[in-house]
């Protein structure tokens, strides 16, 4: 097996370089150890009818001109793959205990409905939004390029986005004095990151929550289309997927890794490809662990050596007998926390493993698009995400399994009250299908290190201008993966686009 491009994993980052190199002409083959492509992306069938993502909801940077219109685009896939928008007059819609807040596009409502709010704290919240927009325009102005010059030709936003580089949501919070439920109604969609406002990096905030302001979407066919849709062009041009092939090992010769060895899982065959450009889309820390450490310089080395993100527990449930749309839920995403402070939520639920007060995300997939084709008749789906300890469900699925089968049952049991005291009464006798899902299931199932959900830790170690790239230092052998760009739909669109662009010198985005 030998190509021009020889892909280790067919991620959603993997699968936009590989379709963009395929169209402009190259060869190109992949290794997939899973039997699907798309890795989180990817849509997996239960109970005869039902189809779930395995872990995307809604998506940003979509709309016309934004990186993954480009990319479809070039692609000549804008057409087919489409995408609808999520309410902009309220795209996430925040509850806690006394207060509730629908998030809306445009800054300037936002800031008038925080004020009805918290009427004292007006001046703080027009300071506060004015540093995010700042901050969001030297993130996009650093993303063209590092160089000073770029700097100083954008000095007035670089000057402060720098100025927050070591900072986490809650020292910007703390900074601008901003009520504590404020805060919370604020970063409530905590769950897009799995992490509470004192460890995620401000950088980080910032991109999704502007992003999501610019216009937040959800594939008009479903994910699922997107993903194939990445598939066929890659095969239409004469590359291919090879799946249930795991890579096991790199072979390094003079600096440069020369073939990628790899086992069938369905034949338990090995064999070794090779490819003029090895591009790695599986996990940079797991890949530089399999080829050897002392590869790779010291400096880089110290890249490599991030903390994995957390994982998450999933519910993914069908409803029949009533029309979601009834009991306050459309098109956007509800967050839901008991707790009136995040970090105390997070540390009950991931440190303690104490799911009693939970905060956790609610997403109706059913109810953005038309297409019904992921469902029963009658049916609409409803998902739930929260955090969750990867060792602690490591350790009780591998010593007492029961003790692993009853905690997802307490956790699901837990959401299931919280929905029928806040949302929908009797919800338990509405349910049709239910199946959960936790960071053992996403190490299964998704090859993901330690069950992590967006690979290297979104803190503000992990995030700025220090963030690992493509570059690997050795010769032919580059990283095209969630922890060497950006996590996410649009970030791992980016990532794939922005290698392709390094290699080749055509402009995409």
């Amino acid at each position: 097996m030998r190509a021009d491009y020889l892909i280790v994993g067919s991620g959603l980052s993997g699968l936009v370089f590989a379709a963009l190199m395929a169209k402009s002409g190259k060869q190109v083959q992949i290794l997939e150890a899973h039997e699907f492509a798309g890795g989180f992306g990817h849509t997996f069938s239960m109970g005869g009818q039902h189809k779930f993502n395995a872990q995307l909801h809604y998506v940003w940077n979509c709309g016309e001109g934004q990186t993954v219109n480009k990319v479809l685009r070039q692609l000549n896939l804008d057409k087919d793959v489409t995408f609808e928008r999520y309410d902009p007059n309220g795209f996430d819609h925040m509850k806690m205990p006394g207060y509730s807040l629908e998030i809306p596009s445009d800054s300037h409502e936002l800031i008038a409905r925080l004020t009805t709010l918290f009427p004292q704290d007006t001046d703080k919240f027009t300071k506060f939004f004015a540093a995010v927009q700042k901050t969001s325009a030297g993130l996009d102005a650093l993303s063209v390029s590092l160089s000073p010059a770029n700097i100083l030709k954008h000095a007035s936003d670089t000057s402060i986005t720098l100025r927050y580089l070591k900072c986490t949501l809650q020292n910007v919070f703390d900074k601008f004095k901003l009520p504590q439920e404020a805060q919370t109604l604020l970063a409530l969609q905590w769950p897009d990151f799995l992490l509470p406002p004192n460890q995620l990096s401000f950088y980080a905030w910032v991109m999704l929550f502007t992003g999501y302001q610019r216009g937040a979407y959800y594939p008009t066919n479903h994910f699922e289309h997107v993903i194939d849709s990445l598939v066929k062009v890659i095969e239409a041009n004469g590359g291919q997927i090879h799946y249930n092939h795991e890579v096991t090992n790199f072979t390094i010769k003079n600096n440069q890794v020369t073939a990628v060895e790899y086992k069938n899982l369905l034949t338990q065959e090995t064999g070794k490809a090779c490819g003029d450009k090895i591009v790695c889309n599986m996990d940079p820390r797991k890949a530089s662990e399999m080829i050897g450490l002392k590869q790779f310089p010291k400096g880089l080395r110290k890249k490599l050596n991030y903390d994995y993100s957390p994982s998450n527990f999933m519910a993914y449930c069908t409803v029949k007998g009533i029309d979601l749309r009834d009991y306050g839920f459309g098109k956007w995403n509800v967050f839901h926390s008991s707790h009136l402070d995040l970090n105390t939520a997070f540390e009950d639920m991931y440190e303690r493993h104490d799911f009693s007060k939970l905060s956790f995300a609610i997403t109706t997939p059913s109810l953005m698009t038309t297409n019904e084709s992921d469902r029963p008749e009658g049916q609409q789906i409803m998902e739930f995400l929260t955090v969750a300890n990867y060792d602690y469900f490591k350790h009780l699925k591998d010593t007492d399994e029961r003790a692993y089968k009853k905690k997802k049952k307490e956790i699901l049991d837990t959401i299931i009250d919280t929905v029928e005291e806040n949302y929908i009464p009797n919800f338990r006798k509405h349910i049709a299908f239910k199946i959960t899902g936790s960071p053992t299931t996403n190490e299964r199932f998704c090859w993901s290190p330690q069950g992590n959900s967006y690979g290297s830790n979104m803190t503000p170690e992990n995030i700025g201008m220090n963030r690992l790239n493509h570059k690997s230092s050795l010769k032919n052998f580059y990283f095209c993966n969630a922890s060497s760009g950006y996590a996410g739909f649009a970030g791992t669109f980016w990532t794939g686009a922005n290698l392709y662009q390094a290699l080749t010198g055509a402009a995409v985005l």
